[in-house]
C-alpha cells in the first residue's frame, strides 16, 4: 500500500494531524493499535451494565483552540464552569466562585488580594503565550519580551516554589496554586529543572484565558469530532492495526504492523511518545525514561456525599476541582515519602464530577435516579511505588487514597457507591498497558517550555525528529500535553507549510 501520510495514533492529537492532511488533498491513513479509535480522549461504559458514558483518563479542556475547532468545523460543545475549585479547610472550607467574587474573596481571607494579583500575571502570561502556540517556535529571549520581566522571572526563571512561598500567607492558598503544577508532573516544587512551572504553564494560559470547559457530551465528543473531520476529507483510518516498525531514508518511509502489512509513505506522523518512536526505528532511547505519577480512580455514585462544611453545598463543592490534602506542605511531603519508594501516608487527590456540569453522560434512568459519575485524579504516585507488586501496590494505594478522601467528608465515600463494582482503579502501569504510554506518562514525556530551548529550533514547528520525513504529532512533541490538537496541527504544517492547511 502506498498513502501520502501515515500516522500513527488515532487518539485526538493523531485525528488533528489526519484532518488537516486529507483536508489538504494528501491520502491518509491513520493506524491504530487499539479496536476504536480516541485514545485518552476515548468515552465509554467504564461500569459493564450501567449507562453512564465517561472518559477513564481524561475529563476537561483547555487548550483546545478554538482556531482548530473552527478551521475543522469540529461539531463539539463546551461548557464554562462556574465554579473552579473547593479545599476543605478547617470547618468550612475555600470556594473560587467565578459567579461570586465577595464569596471567594471572603474564602481566601489575607490572601485575597494575592490571589487576585497572581490570576491577574497567569491571565496576562496566557493572553501572550497562547497565541503563540499555532506558530513557528519563537526564541526565549522573543517570548521573555511578549510576557514582560515579572512575569518572566516569576513563572519561568525562579523554581515556583519561590512565587508562591513569597505571594501566599497560607499553606491552604499555596497548595490551591500549586496542584496545576503537579498534574500528571512528579517534581518538587523547588526544583532548579523547572519542571512545575512548565506544569503550572500549560494549566494556565489554554484558549488565552486559562479557563476549564466541560464537553458536552463527553470527552469522547472531542475524538469524534475529529474522526468526524477526519473520514470527512477523505482520512482512512484502521484500528487493531498495531505499529512494530518504522524504517525511513528520509525520503521514503515504511511502516509495518504487526500483522505483517507493509505501508510506504512520503511522511509519517508519530502521535506516540518519542520513547515509542525510538522502539520503532529500533534505536536506543534518546532520552531518559518518562514515568507518569497518577493514581486515576473512577467511580459512579448513588448520590453526592456530604460535607463537613455547612456553607457550601455538594452540588457548589464538586462542580469544580475538589482539593483534597493538597495543601503546599502536604504535596511536599507526599513527593518526598513517594520520591523514597513509599506511597504518600495521606495521599494528596483531587476529584470532580462531569455529571454535575452535563448530566448528558448519564442514561435517563440514573439520571432519575440522583447519580453522579466522580473522577478521582490522585498526585505524587509514580510508576516505580506498582514495579515490583503491581496488584498489590494498586490495592494499597486506593485504600490510602480513599482514607484521604474521607477525611474531608461527613460520611465515607465508599458508602455513596451506586455499587459495589462501580468503582476502578488506574495506575500508571494501568494506563501504559491500555494506552501504550510508557510508564503512563499521560504527556509522554516531561513537558517542556512553549519556545524554542536553542537557536536551531527557532523557526521550527517543535514536531520535528532525527529523520527528515517524521514528525511527532502527539503530546510529547514540543507544545504538546493535554487535550489541545496543536501538536497534531503544527505536524501538518511543518510538513505542508502553513499556508496549505487554510481551506
Amino acid at each position: 500500500m502506498r498513502y501520502d501520510a501515515v500516522v500513527i495514533g488515532a487518539g485526538h492529537n493523531g485525528l488533528t494531524c489526519a484532518a488537516y492532511l486529507a483536508r489538504a488533498g494528501r491520502s491518509v491513513l491513520v493506524l491504530e493499535r487499539a479496536e476504536v479509535v480516541g485514545g485518552a480522549t476515548r468515552s465509554a461504559a467504564v461500569f459493564p451494565g450501567y449507562a453512564a458514558r465517561l472518559s477513564a483518563y481524561s475529563y476537561l479542556v483547555s487548550l483546545l483552540p478554538a482556531q482548530i475547532r473552527d478551521e475543522l468545523g469540529l461539531d463539539l460543545t463546551l461548557h464554562r464552569r462556574r465554579y473552579s475549585s473547593y479545599t476543605p479547610h478547617g470547618a468550612h472550607g475555600i470556594l473560587i466562585d467565578d459567579g461570586d467574587p465577595a464569596r471567594t474573596a471572603a474564602d481566601l481571607g489575607t490572601d485575597a488580594g494575592a490571589w487576585k494579583d497572581f490570576s491577574d500575571l497567569t491571565g496576562h502570561v496566557a493572553r501572550q503565550v497562547f497565541p503563540t502556540m499555532l506558530e513557528p517556535l519563537r526564541s526565549a529571549g522573543e517570548m521573555a519580551g511578549r510576557v514582560g520581566d515579572q512575569a518572566w522571572s516569576e513563572m519561568f526563571e525562579r523554581p515556583l516554589s519561590e512565587t508562591l512561598e513569597r505571594r501566599f500567607e497560607r499553606d491552604v492558598v499555596r497548595g490551591i496554586a500549586a496542584t496545576d503544577a503537579l498534574i500528571g508532573t512528579f517534581t518538587d516544587l523547588r526544583d532548579s529543572a523547572r519542571l512545575a512551572n512548565r506544569c503550572l504553564l500549560y494549566h494556565v494560559i489554554g484558549g488565552g484565558t486559562g479557563h476549564w470547559d466541560v464537553p458536552v457530551g463527553g470527552m469522547g465528543q472531542v475524538s469524534d469530532a475529529l474522526l468526524e473531520a477526519a473520514t470527512a476529507a477523505g482520512a482512512q483510518v484502521h484500528c487493531a492495526s498495531e505499529v512494530v516498525s518504522l524504517e525511513t531514508d528520509g525520503d521514503l518511509a515504511r511502516v509495518r504492523t504487526a500483522d505483517g502489512c507493509v505501508v510506504e509513505s512520503d511522511a509519517v506522523f508519530v502521535a506516540a511518545a518519542p520513547a515509542v518512536l525510538d522502539r520503532l526505528r529500533r534505536r536506543p532511547g534518546t532520552e531518559p525514561s518518562p514515568e507518569g505519577a497518577q493514581l486515576k480512580i473512577n467511580l459512579l455514585l448513588s448520590r453526592l456525599p456530604s460535607l463537613k462544611d455547612p456553607r457550601t453545598t455538594a452540588e457548589q463543592a464538586f462542580s469544580g476541582t475538589f482539593h483534597i490534602n493538597e495543601g503546599y506542605a502536604a504535596l511536599q511531603r507526599a513527593y518526598a515519602q513517594a520520591d523514597a519508594g513509599q506511597i504518600p501516608a495521606v495521599p494528596p487527590c483531587e476529584v470532580y464530577c462531569h455529571s454535575l456540569s452535563d448530566p448528558s453522560i448519564l442514561g435517563e434512568e440514573l439520571q432519575a435516579q440522583g447519580a453522579h459519575t466522580m473522577t478521582l485524579f490522585g498526585l505524587h504516585m509514580p510508576a516505580r511505588l506498582f514495579a515490583a507488586d503491581p496488584d498489590g501496590a494498586r490495592a494499597r494505594a486506593t485504600e490510602a487514597t480513599l482514607a484521604s478522601v474521607d477525611s474531608v467528608l461527613d460520611e465515607p465515600l465508599t458508602d455513596c457507591l451506586l455499587a459495589a463494582e462501580t468503582l476502578e482503579v488506574r495506575t500508571p502501569l494501568d494506563v501504559e498497558a491500555s494506552l501504550g504510554m510508557p510508564r503512563g506518562h499521560i504527556f509522554h514525556r516531561d513537558l517542556q517550555w512553549p519556545f524554542a530551548e536553542s537557536a536551531g529550533e527557532v523557526g521550527a514547528w517543535g514536531v520535528e525528529t532525527a529523520d527528515a520525513n517524521v514528525y511527532l504529532c502527539g503530546a510529547g512533541a514540543r507544545r504538546g500535553g493535554g487535550v489541545s490538537g496543536i501538536p497534531g496541527r503544527n505536524a501538518a504544517a511543518a510538513h505542508l507549510g502553513e499556508d496549505a492547511l487554510v481551506t
